[in-house]
């Protein structure tokens, strides 16, 4: 059996690596991983979503772009519209983008209720909002040929209607 000040000590060591541990899961949940934007994640002004050589970026214009190689191919026609500008997934499944005083400049109209919602810029250059496994928006800029390889939380498999361009891509053009 261990001592007490040895147990202590390690009692401590734990709580101090789980405030750590913690405290970075905080910083992920707001917009985590390179290329997926979470539940209440935002992207300000000169931040993006990357994957490979595809940008999907908040630009300092208040246009929201996806780049492929620095080539736009589809973009939400706000430059101009606000400034300050701040891009944010919201808990009811919409993502707005957001002028300085909070107005919204633009939409994807997906406010279909509170959910678990995630944004993610896929392998195949589609940029596309899930519910779960289901997707609701997407940017249909998806290439040919190209494999998907997204997991969603609690999911394997990413829908047809996605893939083969048929979901959603509404709100923005090329």
């Amino acid at each position: 059996m261990a001592s007490p000040s040895l147990t202590n000590a390690l009692s401590i060591s734990l709580i101090f690596a789980l405030a750590i541990m913690l405290s970075l899961v905080g910083k992920n949940c707001e917009a985590a991983t390179s290329n997926m934007l979470f539940l209440g994640g935002s992207l300000n002004a000169g931040q993006a979503l990357t994957n490979g050589n595809y940008k999907f970026i908040m630009q300092s214009d208040c246009n929201l772009v996806l780049n492929d190689g620095g080539r736009a191919v589809w973009a939400s026609n706000t430059n101009g519209k606000g400034s300050s500008c701040v891009l944010r997934m919201q808990n009811d499944g919409n993502l707005v983008i957001y002028a300085a005083g909070g107005r919204a400049v633009w939409a994807s109209n997906t406010n279909i209720g509170t959910g678990n919602y995630f944004l993610t810029l896929q392998n195949d250059r589609n940029v596309v909002i899930y519910t779960g496994s289901r997707p609701i928006w997407a940017t249909g800029t998806q290439v040919s040929g190209v494999g998907v390889t997204i997991v969603p939380p609690k999911a394997n498999h990413t829908s047809a209607a996605v893939v083969n361009g048929e979901g959603g891509g509404g709100g923005g053009g090329r």
